[in-house]
């Protein structure tokens, strides 16, 4: 499986769910439909999309948290729904290492952000698994 492809694809069902203000539970065989997967792709997709939907508030405290002088509506919707994704599987994932999640969603960042994204991304994601978060490392 790439798990790679499934966060990539969870990005894109967050960013729907935000842009559209729709229910996940709608959204998910509206998307689907339309973008085909194998079921590895689209089951660890759903993980990450629906922990993220589930766990939101905790989430964009942390990120408002982090990035102190931001609020959350300032930073970009694509950099601030992979974010959400990272930090979710930080804090909820165990059977994946930060370090992978970091390099992952700074690539990510890349693919889908501005020229700036990767580093922002990688910023914020430093200080809240070294910060004073207390993350897991």
């Amino acid at each position: 499986m790439s798990r790679r492809k499934g966060r990539s694809v969870a990005v894109q069902i967050l960013y729907q769910l935000e842009m559209n203000a729709q229910d996940i539970e709608q959204a998910l065989p509206v998307f689907w439909e339309h973008h085909a997967h194998g079921d590895e792709t689209r089951e660890f997709a759903e993980r990450i999309a629906r922990g993220v939907w589930q766990n939101r508030e905790e989430i964009d405290a942390i990120i408002v948290d982090t990035t102190r002088n931001w609020s959350l509506e300032r930073i970009a919707p694509i950099d601030r729904n992979i974010l959400r994704a990272a930090i979710y599987e930080v804090l909820y994932c165990e059977d994946i290492p930060a370090k992978v999640t970091l390099n992952e969603a700074i690539e990510l960042g890349k693919k889908f952000g501005c020229d700036k994204s990767g580093a922002f991304i990688n910023g914020v994601l430093d200080s809240v698994v070294t910060g004073t978060a207390g993350l897991k490392k």
